[in-house]
């Protein structure tokens, strides 16, 4: 089978269904670890990874020394309902322009040494996991995460989490996407320095500037993908129904 963040997907995707489908009702306890591990074949990390998954899209929540028990409905995120893949991919990177052209905006009157000194490392690491051969989703994620937790705005930062897998999977497919051309490789690169740099000279509106020109750019590249990118970003598998 797949690499463990693949299976880790297959997995939640199963959950999802168990839950969404009513096997798993409104207050059930999950299975233990264990239980999972030999029901589905999988190892440990997978399915701590899955549920992980599982736990930032608002479907199940851990209870200390109890187990994991399924979610009321009316706790979870909201669903995002769109035609297609396409669609939905645009739609957060919308979303996103909005949300992280306040938080550059934010950061450059806030942001501490410490948190620029992050934001750089956040920006190196995505660099590093190109070079690696990566695709840079978590790094990518983790930069414009830093944006946010310099605001010091806790609810910005708790938006972020709750939307967290959406995001995810919005950044996967987008960075799916543009590792397809060298130019938007370098674009999204120069787009990412030029919110930071904005930050670090304390230009709250040019870093608000920079943030969405960012998104905006990312939904132009996306909007320009051929039909046959888009099929096969069907089969990325990425969950972005079970919204991190």
């Amino acid at each position: 089978m797949s690499g463990p963040v693949r299976l880790a997907d297959q997995v939640a995707a199963t959950l999802s269904e168990e839950i969404e489908s009513g096997r798993l009702a409104e207050g059930d306890r999950l299975p233990t670890e264990v239980e999972l591990v030999r029901q589905l074949g999988v190892s440990r990390t997978v399915v701590r990874e899955a549920l992980s998954r599982l736990r930032n899209a608002g479907l199940i929540e851990p209870r200390q020394g109890i187990g994991v028990f399924v979610l009321p409905r009316r706790a979870r995120p909201l669903d995002l309902e769109a035609a297609d893949t396409r669609a939905k991919v645009v739609q957060i990177a919308e979303l996103r322009r909005a949300i992280e052209g306040e938080a550059a905006h934010l950061a450059a009157t806030r942001a501490t040494a410490g948190d620029l000194t992050r934001m750089r490392e956040a920006l190196d690491a995505i660099d590093s996991a190109v070079a690696a051969g990566g695709d840079g989703v978590a790094e990518d994620l983790a930069f414009h995460r830093s944006i946010a937790e310099s605001t010091g705005n806790t609810v910005m930062v708790s938006t972020l989490r709750y939307l967290g897998e959406v995001l995810r999977g919005g950044i996967r497919v987008t960075r799916a996407n543009e590792a397809r051309r060298n130019d938007f490789i370098e674009a999204v690169r120069e787009e990412h320095h030029a919110i930071l740099a904005a930050i670090e000279a304390r230009d709250a509106e040019a870093a608000r500037r920079a943030a969405r020109r960012h998104m905006d750019h990312a939904a132009a590249r996306l909007q320009d993908a051929d039909d046959g990118f888009w099929t096969e970003a069907e089969d990325l598998e990425v969950d972005l129904d079970a919204a991190p």
